[in-house]
């Protein structure tokens, strides 16, 4: 029988592993959902996930209680995804050539395909990883996770008004590749 969330975070936040880990079952498909939205990679998204998990075991003894623990875990989601976003757009930056762009992309569509729902819902998918990548970040966080244009702005360090920019290059991208479907 497992136990209620706030015995589950309380036995955690003393140390429980077993406790951990019934947080770690109940909510890695979130994080996960949040990572992958954000880095549109696999193994990133499964990377930014497990440090998110490594995060949340040295701060859950500071955890208060303030907010909601989904709503605390999704702020480390989030922040977490955003550093691995901005690490890998600095990679892509210095490291990338033209081989290793085609390969990304081909195992983005690879990814969606496995990953996405059916139908609408993987066409929609398909076209949010499409976007670029900091038309992607913004369209995710806005639309999807529900964060304020100030609130992207800080934490991706641009302006507000490049995120309302970013947010309304992102749909107007979707609907014209939606259009075509």
């Amino acid at each position: 029988m497992a136990m209620e969330l706030a015995q589950v975070i309380a036995a955690a936040k003393q140390g429980d592993k077993q406790a951990f880990y019934q947080l770690y079952q109940q909510y890695i498909g979130r994080v996960y959902a949040i990572c992958w939205r954000l880095l549109a990679n696999k193994q990133q998204a499964e990377d930014a996930s497990q440090e998110v998990f490594i995060k949340v075991w040295q701060q859950l003894p500071a955890f208060r209680g303030d907010s909601s623990f989904a709503t605390w875990l999704h702020s480390v989601a989030t922040r977490t995804a955003i550093d691995h976003w901005r690490q890998q757009k600095y990679l892509r930056l210095t490291d990338r050539n033209e081989q290793q762009w085609a390969e990304q992309e081909q195992q983005v569509g690879q990814t969606a395909q496995t990953v996405a729902c059916s139908g609408e819902m993987a066409v929609l998918e398909q076209a949010i990883l499409r976007l670029p990548a900091q038309a992607r970040a913004v369209f995710v966080l806005f639309a999807l996770e529900g964060y304020q244009h100030q609130e992207i702005a800080d934490l991706l360090n641009i302006a507000e008004g490049s995120s309302k920019a970013q947010y309304h290059r992102a749909r107007q991208l979707l609907q014209e590749w939606l259009a075509d479907e």
